[in-house]
């Protein structure tokens, strides 16, 4: 499909499968299917909300597109502005791995800033970027058409597992995917549903938030997952919590990095730390001592949103992997 193709309205992601894991149902002894959003062009789940809302953009007359990211929804962003044929800024904390940097630059064509040692300090200067009138705002995850966007992963979940299924799992950085699940869901009527929610510990904004019954600020970013690094989620997610049983659980960061390379034996893919939080869940057990504990019931069926990231390479997998002695 062309740029042409692509700017005069179709979708900019792809349709993504789900599939069952054996190897994962066999560990836990309830069937997991995966959602794989790794396989994504830009490498995550991110295109579908950030490409609907630039598509959007695109309609409205914008002429450039500006994001600050910490990796994931800038290389959504890059490339979706790439495809519908307008430049794109992007603006990185310092801590983005320098190949992420790399891929925006050489295979999406765009301007890359650096601004800041979090992406709450690289967002600030976006915004200032933005400011031109021929500029559109990309918000990582806290827009209302990214959050349509992300609902098609249910909707397309729905169609190829053709049954409700008893736990839907994913991640939460700074909630704009969980917010689209939980949309999608509602649409399905999957609204008995319960989703867990993981997070790591030290890019727990969501739990803080949660136990606090109101907005948490957490003071900086300590986990290796820096794409779940928003300092404070999306104030419709903990709207959401009081609206839908949602369970918010936090995995530690060894935890996180041993679900990748467990991932990556069974089924020869690599994530990042971000999604490997996700992936502790099935891992880690945590879903076995949330029944033990009474938090959820019999558990036959599990949909597990694998949200990629292009974070990640043999490399960083094996310093992570000596860093936890794993």
């Amino acid at each position: 499909m062309n740029s042409h193709d692509l700017s005069s309205g179709s979708k900019l992601h792809l349709q993504t499968p789900t599939v069952l894991s054996p190897s994962i149902s066999k560990l836990t002894g309830f069937s997991v299917y995966l959602k794989l959003e790794n396989i994504q062009i830009p490498g995550s789940f991110k295109i579908r909300g950030i490409g609907n809302l630039c598509q959007k953009a695109k309609e409205s007359g914008c002429k450039r597109i500006v994001c600050a990211s910490g990796g994931n929804a800038g290389l959504a962003a890059a490339y979706a502005a790439k495809q519908l044929g307008l430049p794109a800024t992007i603006v990185l904390p310092t801590s983005t791995p320098q190949f992420v940097a790399d891929k925006l630059r050489e295979n999406f064509s765009a301007e890359v800033l650096y601004h800041g040692s979090m992406w709450d300090e690289s967002n600030k200067h976006a915004l200032e970027l933005s400011k031109d009138p021929d500029c559109v705002y990309i918000h990582p995850f806290d827009h209302p058409d990214i959050w349509e966007g992300h609902s098609t992963i249910i909707a397309e979940s729905s169609v190829q597992l053709g049954f409700k299924p008893d736990l839907v799992v994913t991640c939460c950085g700074g909630g704009g995917l969980m917010n689209g699940l939980l949309q999608g869901m509602w649409k399905e009527g999957w609204n008995d549903v319960p989703l867990l929610v993981m997070e790591t510990d030290g890019a727990d904004s969501l739990n803080a938030a949660v136990k606090a019954n109101k907005l948490v600020t957490l003071p900086g970013i300590t986990s290796v997952a820096k794409c779940l690094g928003a300092c404070t989620v999306s104030a419709t997610s903990l709207e959401y919590c009081s609206k839908h049983k949602v369970i918010s659980s936090v995995v530690d960061d060894k935890e996180a990095v041993s679900a990748c390379l467990r991932f990556a034996d069974d089924h020869r893919m690599l994530v990042e730390p971000a999604c490997g939080a996700t992936l502790a869940a099935v891992y880690s057990g945590v879903i076995e001592k949330l029944i033990k504990g009474g938090e959820l019931g019999s558990i036959k069926t599990v949909l597990v949103v694998v949200c990629g990231g292009s974070g990640v390479s043999l490399n960083e997998l094996q310093k992570w992997k000596e860093q936890f002695s794993l």
